[in-house]
């Protein structure tokens, strides 16, 4: 009977997992592509075909240095069936419902909420990677932050360049179409963990395949779910991160674009190199920054739709606690229901 439930519990996780993957296509194909469609480079159509081409390989080559954090970082002990379906249900339950009203939320935070929920409920808070925590949170407060220093201080410098040297508009368009291919790389590189993660060490144990082997196939399951969602509601979300923060001429989003996939890369790459583990950051929060940063370098802190900005903020700052009282919650409920 316990085999046939752990059974029904992984197909079920495993179908959770990928509408996790699905929600975080929808969610975060804005992170992206948001400023090319502000200013105007491609359609919406346009850039979640170049999002889908572009996340697919970054997740699939270089996905495993984020996956994992996720799946073996942030709790000392192992993440067991039950903690993985209750952990990706909390996080699907509250990022749908945040896509569904077209909210840009912290796909990072909702999943992270959910692995410290299921922790504190199976090993305490003894049982918590605290370094690995701290680690992750001081990066959700720095990466915005270095995201809109390096947009602003970047499009000031192209300011600068373009009084003295004329520069056709084409190539700032084309320059910011590769930098959003670049942005969808990093994206790749360090969301796809998001969906995946925590079933890193299930994978391994019930596939019998090897540390990396187990992760790359992870890579390609939770590739097609973030590509389905990016196609089908991804552009709910980009309309409201691309047109009502502020507007974007092509050389600001450039720096905004380019500035984002900078962030997202360095913190996945440089972390993993140092200490093993890649750093889950909010692509949402180091986009939304690289925005604020250009907008402000063009127009001021007149130029940014503040409201908009509040909104996000207040839906960023509730997605952790919320992902973890549910992930606790269901993974309490279920225990019970066992014995």
């Amino acid at each position: 009977m316990t085999i046939n439930i752990e059974t029904l519990l992984l197909g079920a996780g495993f179908a959770a997992s990928f509408f996790l993957a699905f929600n975080l296509g929808a969610n975060d194909a804005a992170t992206p592509t948001d400023t090319a469609v502000n200013a105007g480079a491609l359609t919406i159509k346009q850039a979640i075909i170049l999002f889908s081409i572009f996340t697919s390989l970054g997740a699939i080559l270089e996905g495993f240095k984020v996956m994992k954090t996720i799946g073996k970082g942030v709790v000392l002990g192992e993440i067991d069936i039950i903690g993985a379906f209750a952990i990706v249900l909390a996080a699907n339950i509250w990022i749908l419902l945040c896509s569904y009203g077209g909210y840009e939320i912290s796909v990072t935070h909702s999943i992270i909420g959910s692995v410290v929920g299921y922790g504190l409920i199976k090993y305490g808070v003894g049982g918590l990677n605290l370094s690995i925590i701290q680690n992750i949170i001081i990066s959700w407060l720095t990466s915005p932050i270095t995201a809109i220093i390096i947009a602003f201080l970047l499009y000031r410098a192209l300011l600068i360049i373009m009084r003295y040297i004329e520069i056709d508009e084409r190539i700032f368009k084309w320059l910011l179409i590769i930098s959003l291919c670049f942005s969808a790389y990093s994206f790749g590189v360090n969301d796809i963990g998001n969906a995946t993660g925590a079933y890193v060490t299930i994978a391994e144990k019930i596939g019998k395949v090897p540390d990396l082997q187990a992760m790359f196939l992870l890579s390609i399951f939770g590739s097609i779910g973030v590509l389905t969602g990016g196609l089908i509601l991804g552009p709910r979300v980009i309309e409201t991160v691309a047109y009502k923060i502020t507007r974007l001429n092509l050389a600001a989003g450039f720096a905004a674009e380019l500035s984002n996939a900078l962030v997202v890369y360095l913190f996945s790459i440089i972390p993993y190199m140092l200490i093993g583990y890649g750093i889950p950051i909010s692509t949402s929060l180091a986009s939304v920054g690289a925005i604020i940063g250009a907008g402000l370098a063009r127009g001021g802190r007149k130029s940014l739709n503040k409201i908009t900005i509040l909104q996000l903020s207040s839906f960023w700052i509730l997605t952790l606690p919320m992902t973890a009282l549910i992930s606790a919650s269901t993974y309490f409920l279920i225990i019970q229901l066992l014995k």
